[in-house]
C-alpha cells in the first residue's frame, strides 16, 4: 500500500507549508514535471478530439454564480465573496459559468454545433480542515474541464465519445476504474427543482451506459444540483473511493443564461450542455497515479526518463553527449556520475526511473549503451541511436510498456 502524501514528499513531487495555508500544496521541480506532461497529454488529446481551449478568470462576481444556481445550492462549498468597488466577486467555485457566458458572447449556428470548449483552469473550494489532505482534498484545484455545446440529438454521441477519451486516458496512465456510477439526484434542497429535466437528462445518460455496455451502478444524492452524472469512480491505497472523471448533462445551465443557436429553421434553440472531464482535477489524478504506481510512473509521464550511468570519470563524456541526444529528442534525462556513489549505490537510487543506460569503456568505443529496465530486464547493449529512438516511440506513444521486443 502507498500512501501519496508520504511518497510524493519522499520522491520531491510535491510539498504544503503552514504559511501558504492547509490545502495550498505547492508542486515541487519534478512533480512539476509531471504535472505539466499530464495537462499537456491531456491538451493534446482534446485538441485532436475538436475542442477548442480557452482561458477564462478565477474571479467572478456574484450575480454570475446566482444565474448558474451555485450561489443557491454550492454556496456552503463557496469561498465568501470579496468586495470590490462596491462589487462582490467571487473566487469560481466551477468554470461552467464562464464558459456558459463565452458561448453567450457569440452568435452560432447549428453548422458549429456541437463546440467543445475545454480548459484546464483552476477553481477554489472552500474545504473544511479536517476533510483536507495531500492532494486529494484541496482548496485550490487545477481542473481538466470542458462543456460540449450541442442539440438535443448529439447529447448521447457526445457522451459517447467523452466516456471512449476516458478509457483511452486510463489505458495510457494504467488506471483501472473501480466501478461507473449513475449518480442521480436526493432529497432536499440541494438539487434544482425541474422534475422534466431531470427525466430526459436522466434517460440520456442510462441509455448511453447501456449502450456502451460499461457495467454501472446506480446512486441517489450524488448528482450535481444541475443535472445527473456518469461518475468514474477509483479506490486509494486504503480502499476509499473517489470520482476522477465525469460526463454530465444539463438543460438547466442554457436556461439560465439564455443559450441559444439558429436552427435550420432560422428560428432560435436552446443548446444542451454537456460537461466533461477526462481527469477530473489534476491534483487528485496525481494523487491516485502516485499510489497506483508506487511513483514508478508510466515511462512517458515520468520525471525521470532515463538516467545515465557512466561506470567512471572516463566515460563522462560519452554520458554528456547522450544526455544532450536525450534532450533534442524531448526525454528527460539526468546523469548519475561516479561521484554519486558506486555503480549498484547509483542503479539502487535510480529504482523508479524507467530506463537506465549504462556505459562502460566498451560501450563508450561502440557508442553504444547497456540498458536496464525498472522491471529488473537486462538489455544487451544497443547504439545509442537505436535505443533512444525505441524509447522515444514508446514515449511519443503513451505506452505503460517498458520496452518491446521488435524480434517478433
Amino acid at each position: 500500500m502507498h500512501d501519496h502524501r508520504k511518497l510524493g514528499r519522499e520522491l520531491d513531487l510535491f510539498d504544503t507549508d503552514p504559511l501558504i495555508g492547509a490545502g495550498l500544496p505547492y508542486w515541487l521541480p519534478a512533480g512539476a514535471t509531471v504535472r505539466h506532461t499530464l495537462e499537456e497529454y491531456i491538451r493534446t488529446a482534446e485538441q485532436r478530439a475538436g475542442y477548442q481551449h480557452v482561458y477564462s478568470p478565477v474571479l467572478g462576481k456574484r450575480e454570475l454564480y446566482e444565474i448558474s444556481g451555485h450561489w443557491a445550492h454550492y454556496s456552503a462549498d463557496m469561498f465568501p465573496p470579496m468586495a470590490l468597488g462596491g462589487e462582490q466577486v467571487i473566487l469560481r467555485p466551477s468554470l461552467c459559468p464562464h464558459h456558459a457566458v463565452i458561448y453567450r458572447s457569440r452568435p452560432h449556428s447549428y453548422r458549429e454545433l456541437p463546440l467543445r470548449m475545454a480548459e484546464l483552469g483552476g477553481m477554489y473550494r472552500s474545504e473544511l480542515s479536517g476533510v483536507l489532505g495531500g492532494l486529494t482534498r484541496v482548496r485550490a484545484i487545477q481542473l481538466n474541464d470542458a462543456h460540449i455545446f450541442c442539440t438535443l440529438d448529439q447529447v448521447a454521441g457526445e457522451a459517447q465519445r467523452a466516456l471512449e477519451m476516458i478509457g483511452q486516458a486510463y489505458e495510457a496512465l494504467g488506471i483501472t476504474p473501480a466501478r461507473y456510477r449513475l449518480s442521480l439526484p436526493g432529497p432536499g434542497g440541494k438539487y434544482i427543482a425541474a422534475p422534466e429535466k431531470w427525466q430526459r437528462s436522466t434517460a440520456l445518460l442510462t441509455d448511453v451506459l447501456d449502450r456502451s455496455g460499461l457495467p454501472y451502478e446506480a446512486a441517489d444524492a450524488e448528482a450535481a444540483f444541475y443535472g445527473p452524472k456518469i461518475d468514474v469512480q477509483v479506490t486509494d491505497s486504503a480502499g476509499r473511493e473517489s470520482t476522477l472523471s465525469t460526463v454530465q448533462v444539463d438543460f438547466h445551465q442554457p436556461e439560465q443564461f439564455d443559450l441559444h443557436y439558429i436552427g435550420a429553421d432560422g428560428a432560435r434553440h436552446r443548446p444542451v450542455m454537456v460537461h466533461r472531464s477526462i481527469i477530473g482535477s489534476v491534483e487528485r489524478a496525481i494523487a491516485h497515479l502516485i499510489e497506483q504506481h508506487g511513483g514508478a510512473f508510466p515511462g512517458w509521464l515520468a520525471p525521470t526518463q532515463l538516467v545515465i550511468l557512466p561506470i567512471s570519470d572516463t566515460e563522462l563524456p560519452n554520458a554528456t553527449a547522450l544526455a544532450l541526444r536525450c534532450a533534442s529528442l524531448g526525454l528527460r534525462a539526468e546523469i548519475a556520475g561516479p561521484n554519486r556513489g558506486t555503480l549498484g549505490a547509483r542503479i539502487r537510487e535510480a529504482r523508479l526511473v524507467p530506463y537506465q543506460a549504462v556505459i562502460g569503456a566498451k560501450e563508450a568505443a561502440d557508442d553504444r549503451v547497456a540498458l536496464r529496465l525498472r522491471d529488473g530486464r537486462r538489455l544487451a547493449p544497443l547504439p545509442v541511436s537505436e535505443a533512444l529512438t525505441r524509447i522515444s516511440a514508446l514515449v511519443d506513444a503513451h505506452s505503460t510498456d517498458l520496452w518491446v521486443d521488435t524480434a517478433a
